[in-house]
């Protein structure tokens, strides 16, 4: 395989990658490690910005191909962010603070 064809190859997969891990983290695909659908727009966020600088930082390098996979994929990506983002939480305000004060130290109590 030529150099630029890997390169390409390489690119490609690199960018699947953190397409991957922001669809993960954005609840879209179920984590292949644990078997479990989880969501972490924080992580998404980042896995995102990541691309965003990609992008920057091989502005004028890229093939055109390379670069409408990257432009696709980030457009996808932050469409999908959006719909997560909008979701209400899944976890009600008043259930969140009855388990923080069930996890919380215990108070001083009458000696």
């Amino acid at each position: 395989m030529e150099n630029k064809e890997k390169n390409t190859q390489l690119f490609l997969y690199l960018v699947g990658s953190f397409e991957m891990s922001a669809m993960m983290a954005m609840g879209k695909i179920k984590n292949p490690m644990t078997d479990k659908t989880e969501k972490d727009l924080q992580q998404a966020q980042f896995s995102i910005d990541l691309l965003d600088m990609i992008k920057e930082k091989t502005e004028g390098k890229l093939s055109e191909y390379e670069l409408k996979y990257l432009e696709n994929t980030l457009g996808q990506l932050k469409l999908n962010y959006i719909d997560e983002a909008k979701k209400p939480s899944e976890t009600p305000v008043s259930e969140e603070k009855k388990s923080e004060e069930s996890t919380a130290a215990p108070e001083n109590k009458e000696q």
